[in-house]
């Protein structure tokens, strides 16, 4: 009876020992590094296409998650009519969704449809995803907020990509909006990115980030200049996250691979 009792009161001791840490295994954060790039359908400051480029500023990141904007597939001669999704994802060794905010008729009977938009790509799981077209004023271009979920070690991340219009600031604002109420009720860890076209004291800005943190305030050096490239004046291109996620550092890479600047991030997901 007495080993019993003492083995008990063991066992009740290493529960208590284990409980605690097992718990915390469950918390553990995971490192994340991600980059949001307006890479231009490939035409560099230069003028010339040249898709290896994007793909070599991507690689020299480290970039696990990626979100691009003005990306071809199969859309016109500028780009050699090549399906600039499929042939990134390959070279990267990525997993993609892409998403068409312009579909056109292909230019001959039998050809691929002519596609424009944006692209996610990530090493890791990409396990569902959607594009939402945004409001769209008479004359302007059709824009998107892509949506992918993505299983990071286990932790849901909603990766959201977009490219607001550079029209009108009524019609952004409208984007904006609808933006806010696609995302702001989603329980998952978010990222927002992409190419705003408004600068960080807009009223559209300020509305998003009213909702969720931007990044670059938080540990980037200088002004973030994104925009035009070789000699930025204008902040444009942003991530913004939600709580579950913790800026650990931000950059502006140097890149001549498109007419913006890429904006490099890495967080804690717990």
């Amino acid at each position: 009876m007495r080993r019993s009792g003492m083995f008990a009161a063991l066992a009740g001791c290493l529960l208590l020992v284990v409980s605690p840490l097992t718990a915390h295994a469950k918390v553990e954060a995971t490192t994340v590094k991600t980059l949001t790039f307006n890479i231009h359908h490939g035409a560099g400051v230069d003028g010339k296409l040249d898709l290896e480029r994007v793909a070599k500023t991507i690689e020299a990141s480290g970039a696990a998650v990626v979100g691009l904007q003005e990306v071809d597939k199969f859309f016109d001669a500028r780009s050699n009519w090549v399906d600039q999704p499929a042939w990134l994802a390959a070279r990267l060794q990525m997993n993609y969704v892409f998403a068409a905010n312009l579909d056109w008729d292909p230019a001959e009977p039998g050809k691929p449809r002519r596609q424009y938009g944006t692209l996610v790509l990530s090493k890791y799981p990409i396990v569902d995803s959607r594009n939402t077209l945004l409001p769209l004023h008479a004359g302007s271009e059709q824009r998107g907020l892509l949506e992918a979920v993505i299983d990071v070690n286990g932790t849901p991340l909603r990766f959201a990509d977009t490219h607001l219009t550079t029209i009108n600031d009524g019609e952004r604002l409208e984007q904006v909006n609808a933006i806010v109420a696609l995302l702001k009720d989603a329980p998952d860890a978010t990222l927002l990115v992409g190419d705003f076209n408004a600068v960080p004291t807009s009223t559209e800005v300020r509305t998003l980030t009213t909702h969720w943190t931007d990044t670059w305030p938080e540990k980037g050096f200088g002004l973030g200049l994104t925009s035009p490239v070789p000699l930025p004046t204008k902040r444009i291109d942003y991530q913004l996250h939600s709580t579950q996620l913790v800026t650990t550092a931000v950059s502006v890479p140097v890149s001549f691979a498109s007419d913006h600047l890429p904006v490099a991030a890495t967080y804690s997901l717990s």
